[in-house]
């Protein structure tokens, strides 16, 4: 027969090991929240980049550096799973689909503009470059440009929160077998 010592040492191992399980389970769910963000923000980003080369390219202007939409999805990505964490941007959870998805969108899009905004003032303040020389030059640093860059944003991030609140509303498992395992044929009705 067991001792007690060895009974509550057994249930002890035990409640570690499923502690331990728990972890592990939390973390592998943000990592994958992590990296479907990053790939979405960097296929965002590199986009822009993308664009940015054609249109400077096309006035025989060479850019260099493209590893920044990698870079600042980083950033940007944990800004964004912190902003989550912190329920930001949750209203209009209850409503019909289309508001929290455009208000997330709007939201997440706007926070994105004014969290790289900051970035590039603070990387700018350590190299020590004056305020006005730090901030970045933004869709050509005009009012108009900054709003196009914002409204770009925003509607890039409209598919991502779509995809978002359809898993949350249908449940994770029958939503990603929907997407990504497909779906039986309909039954086609027999005539009567």
């Amino acid at each position: 027969m067991r001792s007690e010592t060895e009974t509550l040492k057994s249930e002890r191992d035990y409640a570690n090991a499923e502690q331990r399980s728990r972890v592990l389970d939390i973390v592998v769910r943000e990592v994958k929240k992590f990296g479907t963000l990053f790939l979405y923000l960097a296929l965002v980003f590199g986009l822009f980049t993308l664009h940015q080369w054609v249109v400077l390219a096309s006035n025989h202007i060479s850019y260099v550096f493209y590893g920044a939409s990698v870079i600042n999805a980083l950033i940007l990505a944990k800004i964004m799973l912190v902003a989550e964490a912190l329920h930001f941007g949750e209203r209009f959870r209850d409503k019909p689909l289309a508001y929290p998805i455009l208000y997330k969108s709007v939201a997440f899009g706007l926070m994105l503009v004014i969290a790289y905004v900051a970035e590039e003032v603070i990387v700018g303040l350590l190299k020590g470059e004056s305020l006005a020389q730090s901030a970045p030059e933004l869709g050509g640093g005009t009012p108009a440009g900054i709003a196009a860059i914002a409204l770009i944003m925003c509607v890039a991030l409209i598919p991502f929160f779509a995809f978002k609140e359809l898993r949350r509303v249908y449940g994770g498992a029958a939503f990603d077998s929907l997407v990504f395992k497909g779906r039986a044929a309909p039954s086609a009705k027999k005539p009567a």
